[in-house]
């Protein structure tokens, strides 16, 4: 296997191959996730754990879970670890349908996950199976996600995940079906002429219904990114 090292401070680094890599949706999520310095987190399906990573950078939690059920996944993100300055990252290989040892049942303030995006059964499926396992839903789906977050948060404890707008009703029916109550929802667009190619959604347990529709958030500007991208990835990776 082939890695690289990817930088995102003089001290940050996340170890990314071929398997498991990251895009500009991992910063959204990490951005809108709005994580504090006092939370007690957890990213499930954390691939290279790109999102705990990038929490490193300001403020990070106290202690982040970062949850992968594929082992060269966990590796990568030890790897990452390794050349990094980081406090509190927990890397964790289990399988998110039933938790592991120990886990901090109803402890939790913060779950985030960028899940598989497609149904197991829809669209073209990669050969290798690591993409196929961050892309389709074969070794979990939204419900499965939704569970396991609704067993590790604490009363008022938010959920943050991001997918593609054809997914929302499901996303909102795993939630509720949870006791997760959507509260957050915000649509991500390349540009203002073209419709939404991804969605960010925040959800807390046992809260009552009231959804909050954010102002969309534009990736280009012109020819160039937008001042909003730009700023979150001030946060994040540096040189993109």
């Amino acid at each position: 296997m082939e890695y690289k090292y990817e930088k995102l401070t003089d001290k940050i680094y996340v170890c990314a191959s071929t398997d498991h890599r990251f895009g500009t949706d991992a910063f959204l999520l990490a951005d809108f996730s709005q994580y504090r310095a006092k939370d007690k987190a957890c990213d499930l399906g954390t691939g290279c754990g790109i999102i705990p990573m990038i929490m490193q950078k300001q403020r990070p939690p106290q202690i982040t879970y970062a949850v992968d059920i594929q082992e060269g996944a966990i590796e990568q993100l030890k790897l990452g670890l390794e050349r990094s300055e980081t406090s509190g990252i927990v890397p964790v290989c289990a399988d998110l349908k039933v938790l592991w040892d120990d886990a901090p049942l109803g402890q939790l303030d913060l779950v985030t996950c960028n899940p598989p995006y497609k149904a197991d059964n829809a669209g073209f499926q990669s050969a290798i199976t690591a993409q196929r396992i961050a892309r389709h839903e074969i070794m979990c789906n939204i419900d499965d996600i939704c569970r396991a977050a609704g067993k590790l948060l604490k009363f008022g404890g938010r959920l943050c995940m991001c997918n593609r707008p054809e997914r929302l009703s499901d996303v909102i029916f795993a939630m509720k079906n949870n006791d997760i109550e959507p509260k957050r929802l915000r649509m991500v667009s390349k540009n203002p002429e073209e419709a939404p190619w991804l969605f960010l959604i925040e959800g807390k347990k046992g809260s009552k219904p009231f959804m909050k529709i954010e102002p969309q958030l534009y990736i280009r500007s012109g020819d160039g990114f937008s001042d909003e991208l730009r700023k979150i990835y001030n946060t994040g990776k540096e040189n993109v």
